[in-house]
């Protein structure tokens, strides 16, 4: 697939303040694409993304990837606590959670795929690199959501594959060595890795189905 930004300039940027490391994906959670735009690119919202993908596949680029777009807020992930500085962000419209959550749809999925390998051979950055808003923000973000086709990315090198080595361990040490932070608290820490690995059962429960997939991904090192 060729990719062929849009421009859609957003004010909604500084400058980064260390290397990129990561790419995170979100949801929109607003009912269109076009309201999501415009609020990306309102000055008074003060947020932003470096893309948006619509639900057609088009694609638009809000922010150069040389500066720091305002798109994880608050987080962490492995050691990192300014995502923003950190990552490159990409805003997948779906209206979300709050407004019946449909599927992602095909041509979209096939863009995501398209610029998100893009961007790891760009930056040299492992299919771990890439990781969901509620990844890090447990507890405060549920996006992309437990809908977001994490296996077909995986299939394609676009984001980390389950391995079948195991790490050994209790789960709140394993998922401190995933990345996650424990400052939410366990529970929606676990939540937020069922939404990943498990999304069939998003309940924060820790049982053996859980525990047992923490210590699968775990091993991913």
């Amino acid at each position: 697939m060729s990719l062929k930004p849009i421009s859609a300039p957003s004010p909604n940027f500084n400058k980064r303040r260390g290397p990129i490391r990561h790419v995170v994906l979100h949801y929109t959670g607003m009912k269109t694409g076009e309201a999501a735009l415009d609020r990306l690119r309102d000055k008074d919202a003060s947020v932003s993304s470096h893309y948006l993908v619509e639900e057609d596949g088009r694609l638009f680029q809000l922010v150069d990837e040389h500066h720091r777009a305002w798109h994880a807020g608050r987080g962490y992930w492995r050691g990192e606590g300014d995502l923003n500085s950190a990552s490159i962000g990409i805003e997948i419209v779906n209206p979300g959670h709050e407004f019946g959550f449909p599927d992602y749809p095909d041509a979209q999925i096939e863009t995501v795929i398209a610029l998100v390998r893009d961007i790891l051979a760009r930056y040299d950055l492992p299919p771990e690199a890439v990781i969901g808003h509620s990844d890090l923000a447990p507890g405060r973000k549920i996006d992309p959501g437990e809908k977001f086709p994490w296996d077909r990315l995986a299939r394609e090198g676009c984001a980390a594959s389950l391995p079948d080595e195991k790490a050994e361990g209790e789960p709140a040490a394993l998922l401190k060595q995933i990345g996650y932070s424990l400052e939410p608290g366990l529970k929606p820490v676990v939540e937020a890795f069922q939404r990943r690995w498990r999304p069939s059962r998003v309940d924060g429960a820790l049982d053996a189905e859980t525990r047992a997939l923490i210590e699968r991904v775990a091993g991913l090192g």
